[in-house]
């Protein structure tokens, strides 16, 4: 895992930005069904104009060691981050193509499930904004390989150490995440 290739500076500004827009701390039930005294809402981190850059260069630090070609995971959650590693990238002067993975094909148009940049042949990254069972990534993984592509691993910002890992281990993938919701922001 490369965690430890996150800057100082993006691991301590992602924390801070974690904790002042995206904790909730109320009795939730998660896209997972589980139940939880706390809600992290990481779009509101995502879609953030100044929390956005941090987490696109601490998610490409985090998978540097990773040859992929294109980026995204299961729409809402992975489609921010996504984008902001596909501007990080840029900002770089490298190349990210990224896309989306809907729930099901679209019933009109040319009927995609998968849209953006086309994934078959290519090595691609699943990415999250949070996991608690890693079920949201799974799906993506699978309509992935289904259309041809190699993933690599799945990657996310949060992981709430709920069986995400193990999961994703099962399907054969590497799983890494940018923070733990226990140690790293004090959640349980």
């Amino acid at each position: 895992m490369s965690r430890s290739d996150i800057s100082a500076a993006d691991r301590e500004a992602l924390i801070g930005h974690v904790n002042d827009l995206a904790v909730v701390r109320e009795h939730v039930v998660l896209s997972s069904g589980k139940e939880a005294d706390f809600y992290v809402d990481m779009r509101r981190v995502t879609l953030d104009g100044a929390a956005a850059p941090v987490v696109g260069r601490v998610m490409r630090a985090l998978t540097n060691d990773l040859d992929f070609e294109a980026v995204g995971g299961l729409t809402l959650g992975a489609d921010p981050v996504a984008g902001a590693m596909l501007h990080s990238a840029a900002a770089d002067g490298s190349r990210l193509d990224a896309f989306v993975v809907r729930k099901e094909a679209k019933q009109h148009g040319l009927h995609r499930r998968i849209e953006g940049t086309d994934v078959s042949g290519k090595r691609v990254l699943v990415v999250e904004d949070t996991s608690t069972t890693g079920g949201s990534a799974l799906t993506a993984v699978e309509a992935l390989r289904e259309a041809g592509a190699e993933v690599v691993a799945v990657a996310v910002i949060v992981d709430r150490g709920t069986g995400a890992a193990e999961k994703v281990a099962e399907a054969g993938l590497e799983y890494r995440y940018a923070l733990s919701a226990a140690e790293d922001l004090g959640l349980v």
